[in-house]
């Protein structure tokens, strides 16, 4: 394919960590430390969200220099004032999507048929998808054109049952995540909890945590210069 330059962060638009009376998001660093790789390797991010407009946000710490940054970068801001849908993107604009974590995305991100044509249609066109902590909620339904599940087979990572059950959390999520992706033919890998883990298989790329954001991008940028 002929590389665009550009890449898609996914985010979530859910905001309510179930019946908790908590509220959740996407999970900030998940989204501007993979900004910060794909930046300074020269390519364009883009944002959408499930909903558009501006979504939660959850985890935020400026004193991080990353998260800073990118909540500060101008045309990051002006996005996240007012995130297009999934239906309004085109996906031969992109080479990759990657799918931010946060818990918001268990709710919003599996079920969502438009976010999940972005990745088949982007992938299909031998560009990368991408997906880290939470994000891999959006893999446990994509299809490809032949009806197989984009994880059936791959081998991947994703934030763990262990970890879920760390948080305390293993009854508030609509379903465990390893476990769903196990389910659609996944060979899932994990590392100790909250210990950064990225696997890549071919054009699919997953991290297991926060930890691994990073790396998940580097992989991603690996994938487009190969």
């Amino acid at each position: 394919m002929t590389r665009t330059g550009k890449i898609l962060i996914a985010l979530t638009s859910h905001d309510r960590l179930g019946d908790t009376g908590r509220g959740t998001g996407y999970y900030l660093p998940e989204a501007a430390h993979p900004w910060k790789v794909f930046t300074d390797a020269g390519h364009q991010v883009d944002l959408v969200s499930v909903a558009g407009g501006e979504p939660p946000v959850d985890g935020v710490d400026t004193s991080d220099p990353i998260q800073r940054a990118f909540l500060d970068d101008a045309r990051m801001a002006a996005q996240l004032k007012a995130t297009r849908r999934p239906e309004d993107i085109n996906a031969a604009d992109y080479d990759a999507i990657f799918y931010a974590g946060g818990h918001g995305t268990m709710w919003d991100f599996p079920d969502n048929e438009a976010l999940a044509g972005l990745a088949r249609d982007i992938y299909e066109a031998d560009g990368a998808v991408a997906a880290v902590c939470h994000g891999p909620a959006a893999l446990v339904n994509i299809t490809l054109s032949d009806g197989t599940h984009l994880v059936d087979g791959k081998n991947i990572a994703a934030f763990t049952n262990s970890e879920e059950a760390a948080f305390g959390l293993t009854e508030v999520v609509p379903f465990l995540l390893q476990t769903a992706l196990e389910e659609r033919g996944a060979k899932h890998s994990g590392a100790a909890d909250f210990q950064a883990h990225v696997v890549s298989d071919g054009r699919l790329a997953t991290g297991q945590n926060p930890a691994s954001a990073t790396g998940t991008a580097e992989a991603v940028v690996a994938i487009l210069n190969a």
